[in-house]
């Protein structure tokens, strides 16, 4: 893999190889962890589509949906529970009678709170110094990630706050090259007008 600027950064930390968005650490962190894990993770997170276990994964190359890849960041914002996304809650008649109500709201606690304080500072870091700097809320704490495909398929922005989750994906629908979005330019800006 190759970084987006083409250059080689040597060693980093992880908090700042995640803001800057290096392909070459996350591959090598998917090889030392392997993919299994990585699917597994994702998997408790809430991600139910096909995923393929090879050291591509840390850059994104299993597709998701926009409301999977929200739902997945939920835990980070809420204390590190994982949620079922949903429209309804519940459905009454005119007069009051119940129809329907929700039931189960998801797995639980998915992230343990030593884990999710290092990666809320990593997320947020991300805002602050790294790729998505155009998503940063004045005044309000926030975190998040900006992706990039390849050949400028897909730009991706998700992140959080305390209170809202939101993915932004800007793409063609037949897979064509965008003209050089990337996640941290117009995804970053959408999200943070809507934020």
């Amino acid at each position: 893999p190759k970084n987006y600027s083409k250059s080689y950064r040597g060693p980093v930390s992880l908090t700042e190889a995640l803001s800057l968005s290096l392909n070459t650490v996350a591959a090598k962190l998917a090889d030392e962890v392997g993919p299994r894990a990585i699917i597994r993770s994702a998997r408790k997170l809430g991600i139910t589509s096909p995923m393929q276990s090879n050291l591509s994964i840390a850059l994104g190359t299993s597709e998701v949906t926009p409301l999977e890849i929200a739902a997945a960041y939920v835990p980070f914002s809420n204390g590190g529970y994982a949620i079922v996304p949903h429209v309804i809650r519940s459905i009454r008649t005119s007069d009051g009678k119940l129809l329907y109500a929700r039931q189960g709201d998801g797995a639980g606690r998915v992230i343990d709170h030593s884990t999710l304080s290092d990666m809320n500072m990593m997320m947020a870091e991300t805002l602050l110094t790294g790729t998505g700097r155009a998503a940063q809320l004045e005044g309000r704490p926030a975190g998040g990630k900006t992706g990039t495909s390849q050949d400028f398929r897909d730009g991706w922005f998700i992140g959080y706050t305390g209170t809202f989750t939101t993915a932004v994906w800007l793409g063609n629908d037949n897979n064509s090259p965008t003209k050089r979005a990337t996640g941290g330019s117009l995804p970053a800006k959408i999200w943070k007008e809507v934020m």
